[in-house]
């Protein structure tokens, strides 16, 4: 049996213990998608245990407990997620960098919509991003903080920047930004 922490992926941990399937969804509302095998197939490959805890808003050291419990594994201290360095979904949360300028923004898109009919919007999000010139910015929101398509912005060199917003009947949003810079080329002679 594999050990249950953090960094375990969601694809990892249902492919291991299927039954936890039912224990995630009673966790949080946002681990029912889980049972849509298109999002089983993406967003659950590349999401840490600790990202979907951020996602679903439920304190990582807690759920991976429960899911140890779950599982057999036994209840064991719950794991600090510190030491593993900064919680993750919070670096994409900051003050307002300085290469957003509203009137930068080129294109917008709701993945809400998306995302309740069932589909991942990631592969527009990663599609839309790649396309833009130098300097302009793409917007878009989600119920919940794409940590994994965010990480995987940044690492090809965007600049990303989330803003969790409230909405009416306690409801969450974010308004994901992504940027991409300028290059410039030194001609050393």
């Amino acid at each position: 049996m594999k050990p249950i922490t953090f960094q375990t992926k969601v694809w990892e941990l249902l492919q291991e213990y299927p039954q936890l399937e039912g224990t995630l969804a009673s966790l949080s509302p946002a681990f029912a998608k889980l049972s849509n095998p298109v999002l089983r197939r993406t967003i659950a490959k590349v999401t840490s245990l600790q990202q979907a805890a951020s996602i679903a808003g439920i304190e990582p050291g807690e759920m991976v407990a429960k899911l140890r419990a779950a599982a057999g594994i036994g209840i064991t201290e719950p794991e600090n997620p510190e030491h593993e360095g900064d919680s993750f979904a919070q670096q994409f949360l900051t003050t307002t960098p300085q290469w957003y300028r509203k009137e930068q923004v080129s294109s917008r898109f709701d993945a809400t919509a998306l995302l309740d009919a069932g589909d991942v919007p990631m592969s527009h999000i990663l599609k839309q991003s790649r396309n833009l010139t130098p300097g302009e910015i793409f917007e878009f929101t989600t119920p919940f903080l794409p940590g994994p398509v965010l990480e995987m912005l940044h690492k090809e060199g965007f600049g990303v920047w989330s803003e969790k917003l409230s909405k009416e009947g306690n409801q969450t949003e974010y308004l994901n930004r992504v940027h991409k810079f300028y290059v410039y080329l030194l001609k050393i002679q």
